[in-house]
Formats: C-alpha cells, structure tokens, sequence
C-alpha cells in the first residue's frame, strides 16, 4: 500500500472546468516522446499548449511548427527545470499543468546517470511546487509523472493503488531494481510535499505506453518481432504492465474531468500478462511465426551493450488501475491481443504513407535533375 500520505488528502475545491472551453495547458518536460504524444492530442482538439525543455533546440523545432501546416502547434519554453524564472508567468491563469520532466531510464545505472535520473526528476517536481505555490492564480489541476516501477516485483496478484504493495524490500531481486523504487518514491514525496491547496494534484504511475510514434517501446518491441527476435525473455514468466496510447489520453482527459479524483491514479490496462504470453501475441499481430527466446544471461549482455538495465526487462510489474475502473472509465483496449492488432495495422499503414512520401519526394528530386 502506498506510503505517501498526502495522496489521501481531500481535493481542494476549484472551480469546475466548463466543458468545450479550451484549456491553458502548461508541460514541463513536453519535448519528450510521451509529452510530444499528449501535446499533440491537445494541441489538435483546440487547447492551448506550452510546454517547458531544457533544451533551445526544442524551442525553435516548436517555431517551424507554426509555419508548418504538417505539424500541430503548440508553444515551447525554455526552463532549466531546478530555479524559479521568467517561465513561472506561464504558470499564471494556466488551466492543466502537466509534468513530464525526467531524464530517461533507458541508460546503465552509473553513479552519474543515477544522480541525473534522481534529480531531474525531484528538482523539477519541487520547483514546480514552489512556482505554483507562489501563484495568485494556480493552475486547477497538476499532473504529476511517477511510475508502475514503484510496486514490488510481483506474480502473485494485480497491484492497485489501494492494496498495491511498493517496492524496495524484496528479497530475492537484484540490489541494482531497488534504485528505481527508490526514485519513485522520492519523486511521489517531492510532489505531495509542496503546499499547493487551490490545486487538485494526481501523481501519475503509468505503465509501458503503447503506440506507433518513433522512440516508443512499442516501436523496440516489433523492431524484435520483425527481426525473429520477439521471443520470451529470461523465464517469460514476469509480467508486463501496459497501455495503449487512446486509452492513455483518454484517461488523462478522464482525470481532467472527474473533479473529485486526486492522489495516486495507476494509467494501466486491466490485463498485464505474462512477458511469453505478450510477446507470442504481439508476433500473431505482426504474422510472425518465429521468435527466439532470449536467456537472463544474454539479456545481460544485450543490456550492457545497449547500456541500459535488465530491470527494465525482467522485473515483474502486474499493475492496474483499481482508480480508473471504480470511477466508471472504459478502456478501448483492456485486452493485449485487441491492442497488438490495432497497433500493428496502425504501425504498417504510417509505414506505407512513409514509403510512399519518401517515393515521391524521390520522383520528385529526379524530374528537377533531369530538368537541370
């Protein structure tokens, strides 16, 4: 069971979020693939979105969008994600503030990369809570990121957000898995420690979000397929938590509207299934006949040449969302196999507008060679 007592307290009372209104929506840490995803969504439905980076890059990749009609708009700030400044004003009459600021954990767990992905995480969630608290007016509802990590390596029972039990005290997972727990937690008490009571505030733990942008895992995870690759992994007993991206902004939009839900909310489907049973179906999808399997040892390996961490791949995380389903949401894809074929038909008809794109535009430079 959770231990961050905050998420028990009562929301505040803000005033109600007309519905049809377009929403003032604030994205520390937007520029990233799930935060691209979300601005996207809103950006396209008519709100107005800002979302914060670290890098300038970002800021003038948002510039050409306003001139691009290929390309939905939003605004791009810059902050630094640790100090108060100009970026705070953006803050002011905001509707939604949506964080999603945090170094990838796809890396190997160095002393340097450990303190990058700690920091970034508990810096930014804490000067956030310092900028609202400053506000005169604050946005009506924060959004903070966390993670399905936080519960304990798990096959014995789904884990929600009343009964789930966090991780960190297992006794027989490597020491290494205990340093995401640890993050998670600091990141969740960073969050429910600021002082904002005008503002409704849900922590987020999100399960692996499925969809067909590049940089997803989803996109990792056919890319195996595709090669022969998509065996199980390890055992393939552990358990995969996961959500399809329709469901994912649906359910933002499901929190956005529901006033009286606040503290930890799980954004997972109701059936993780185990890692063998996952990737058979996701290789049925794709009309994949083959798939070697990929032993704990190799994994090893595979993961310190990729420099990243076999937790990601071998811890067992049987979350769902006890929340979302109490509240009356509907998931448009509950089930793996249902999302499996929707991503994949989804993945090959971008593909095909990609080739064919990329054809004309072939066509194209060579009628202008031609010409010259």
């Amino acid at each position: 069971m959770t231990d961050i007592t905050a998420a028990s307290r009562t929301a505040p009372a803000n005033p109600p979020l007309q519905p049809g209104v377009p929403l003032r929506i604030i994205m520390p840490g937007g520029e990233g693939h799930l935060g691209r995803l979300v601005a996207r969504h809103f950006s396209s439905q008519g709100h107005r979105v800002t979302t914060l980076t670290r890098s300038p890059r970002h800021s003038s990749v948002a510039a050409r969008r306003q001139t691009s009609p290929s390309l939905n708009a939003w605004e791009t700030g810059v902050w630094d994600g640790k100090s108060l400044g100009s970026w705070v004003e953006l803050l002011e009459h905001a509707d939604i503030l949506i964080n999603f600021a945090g170094r990838s954990v796809d890396c190997r767990y160095t002393a340097r990369n450990r303190a990058a992905i700690l920091q970034s995480r508990v810096e930014s969630t804490t000067i956030l809570g310092k900028a609202v608290e400053s506000l005169s007016f604050p946005p009506r509802l924060w959004l903070n990121s966390s993670t399905a990590t936080i519960y304990r390596h798990s096959f014995d029972r789904d884990m929600d957000e009343a009964t789930g039990e966090l991780g960190g005290n297992e006794p027989d997972v490597p020491e290494t898995w205990r340093f995401s727990i640890d993050v998670a937690r600091q990141w969740e008490r960073s969050f429910f420690a600021s002082n904002t009571s005008r503002t409704r505030w849900i922590a987020l733990r999100s399960a692996m979000v499925m969809g067909v942008e590049p940089g997803g895992v989803f996109e990792v995870l056919l890319r195996l397929v595709r090669s022969r690759l998509g065996g199980a992994w390890g055992s393939g007993l552990q358990f995969m938590s996961w959500i399809h991206e329709e469901d994912f902004l649906r359910a933002v939009e499901f929190l956005i509207g529901q006033e009286d839900i606040t503290g930890v909310v799980n954004l997972a489907s109701p059936g993780p299934l185990p890692n063998q049973q996952f990737l058979s179906q996701l290789r049925n999808a794709w009309g994949a006949s083959i798939g070697l399997p990929a032993r704990a040892w190799m994994l090893e390996i595979a993961a310190f040449c990729l420099r990243t961490e076999t937790e990601l791949l071998l811890k067992s995380r049987r979350v769902v969302s006890g929340v979302l389903q109490n509240q009356g949401f509907r998931f448009l894809f509950p089930h793996w196999p249902d999302a499996a074929n929707d991503l994949v038909r989804r993945w090959r008809r971008k593909a095909a507008t990609r080739a064919s794109r990329e054809f004309i535009e072939d066509c194209q430079e060579a009628t202008v060679e031609r010409a010259n």
